[in-house]
């Protein structure tokens, strides 16, 4: 799943390769990724790309006027090619949509077992359900302690599930998830009911690290190559078995996840 920092370099690439040009034909593949019936992609043909913005984990193109906007959910992702011909999509994935500028072609793929890829062509962003819903974004540079005690408040959810709810905070996704709660040395079965200022605070130090970090790291990274950079990039997500980066133990699966999300037991000890 893209998170923030991957959806934030894809925005900033196609902000600096998009803006000015025109979309000049769009194909739709899938017409179930297409949300928004009664508006179809050929409205954007003959517009201009005036901005690209990001929100959450999703993207919005904006031109002038009418909106591409496009969430990635589970699988999704993005493909772009110079000149008139969209690049394949990577193995496992299929094109689902293509938008031909003057300049390139960006395409929009999928690659789960099901459809997870939403388009909207809308007046605003905000007329996306998902996005008018979307919490602070965890991202952000203004996102801020006061944030964080909000979005955590004395609910009896677990850290792993409530870091991922884009309702209380945005761009957080399963990878992150465990980065952050590995950082800050928090199990990631406790309640946020259970967290002290002290543990609070750490939580959001380690959030602001590992985000900040990986937007920078992730920032002129190709497109095709953004999700093997994500993977080399993780402490403990994905890396079951191996040594904790701590010398502390072994990384193991977080029970009740299936193997979708890893932690540390030594140094992230689970709830009394």
């Amino acid at each position: 799943m893209p998170e923030a920092p991957e959806v934030e370099a894809l925005t900033l690439f196609l902000r600096e390769r998009l803006t000015g040009h025109v979309v000049v034909a769009v194909e739709l593949a899938e017409f179930r990724a297409l949300k928004t019936r009664a508006r179809p992609l050929e409205e954007l043909v003959g517009r201009s790309v005036t901005g690209v913005e990001r929100y959450g984990k999703h993207i919005d193109i904006d031109l002038g006027g009418s909106h591409l906007a496009i969430g990635f959910g589970r699988a999704g992702w993005a493909t772009w090619g110079d000149g008139d011909v969209a690049s394949a999509p990577p193995e496992g994935a299929a094109l689902i949509a293509t938008v031909t500028l003057d300049v390139g072609v960006l395409g929009i793929t999928d690659a789960g077992d099901w459809l997870s890829v939403q388009l909207h062509v809308v007046d605003d962003p905000l007329d996306v359900p998902a996005v008018a819903k979307l919490g602070p974004d965890a991202a952000g540079p203004a996102f801020s302690r006061d944030d964080l005690v909000r979005a955590l408040g004395r609910r009896r959810k677990q850290l792993k599930a409530l870091l991922q709810e884009q309702e209380s905070l945005a761009g957080i996704g399963n990878a992150y998830s465990d980065e952050i709660l590995f950082v800050a040395r928090l199990s990631p079965l406790a309640h946020a009911a259970s967290l002290g200022d002290d543990e609070v605070t750490r939580l959001h130090e380690a959030l602001r690290l590992v985000l900040d970090e990986a937007v920078a790291a992730r920032r002129g990274v190709p497109i095709a190559d953004q999700k093997a950079a994500k993977v080399a990039a993780m402490r403990v997500h994905g890396r079951t078995g191996e040594p904790c980066p701590r010398g502390d133990g072994v990384i193991e699966d977080i029970p009740g996840t299936k193997g979708g999300g890893q932690y540390c037991p030594a140094c992230q000890a689970s709830p009394a």
